[in-house]
């Protein structure tokens, strides 16, 4: 981790007010997951090309999100099926800046990613009148068949591209917690490219040059498969795919 941290001192850092003209709430999306012994490397390859958001001084930010489905699982199986024109629905807490906000993520049929979010630090206790409209303004879905399905914790490094209006992600230490089963995934990284739209960019070809191949995988549905008595059958692959990445061995399986 210290050489991690060394590399990371060495991007020019940018702040969240720099960062308000690349928030993409509505972009295109791309996703990489590979072995964290990959990442040193990879952040010095495009160091030169990229800022890092620092928040507080910090350069890795702790994320904690509450996601929401229906009882059976509906929006899950939307993932699970490839539908698009699918929802997510979260809360999310950005510790270091100390903001919150409640999410509405809609993936339309174009493929595109659409945002939309709330001010609200608070995780809510059962919806108010304001999240019930703020949802049905959002989506179709029916506000009051949501309840609390997982949490999902991970620390994030944040880069911006220099050249155009990119923003890379670069998700560590993703863990699950649902009831009494928590599942940690030390030596996984989740990276995703957030752009405008689809175009080249440095660290999509670094990602080429390394033989990583994208691969879409959503957290929330990664947790609940591997959390829940549900069917896994089109995200077999893929969790497979994550198995291989981190050797199942380097997981940690704590069940209270």
């Amino acid at each position: 981790m210290n050489l991690l941290s060394d590399i990371l001192q060495s991007f020019t850092p940018i702040t969240l007010a720099e960062m308000e003209g690349v928030k993409l709430m509505n972009r295109t999306d791309r996703k990489f997951c590979f072995h964290i012994s990959k990442l040193p490397a990879i952040l010095s390859q495009i160091q030169p090309n990229y800022k890092i958001l620092e928040v507080e001084q910090n350069k890795i930010s702790r994320y904690k999100t509450l996601y929401y489905d229906t009882s059976n699982f509906n929006l899950y199986k939307m993932h699970l099926y490839g539908k698009l024109n699918r929802y997510k629905v979260r809360h999310r807490t950005y510790l270091e800046s100390n903001l919150g906000f409640f999410e509405v993520k809609f993936k339309n049929n174009k493929g595109r990613t659409i945002k939309s979010r709330v001010n609200r630090k608070e995780v809510p206790d059962g919806f108010d009148e304001t999240i019930h409209s703020f949802i049905q303004s959002k989506s179709t879905l029916n506000s009051k068949s949501l309840i609390p399905a997982i949490w999902v914790k991970y620390n994030r490094i944040t880069l911006v591209s220099r050249e155009s209006a990119e923003r890379l992600t670069i998700d560590l230490n993703l863990e699950f917690t649902r009831n009494d089963t928590n599942l940690c995934f030390e030596k996984l990284v989740i990276a995703e490219v957030k752009q405008d739209k689809k175009q080249s960019s440095v660290f999509l070809n670094v990602m080429k040059e390394n033989n990583i191949r994208e691969g879409s995988i959503s957290k929330y549905a990664m947790g609940i498969a591997m959390t829940c008595d549900v069917r896994q059958n089109n995200f077999k692959e893929k969790l497979k795919t994550i198995s291989n990445i981190t050797n199942d061995s380097h997981h940690t399986f704590t069940s209270h």
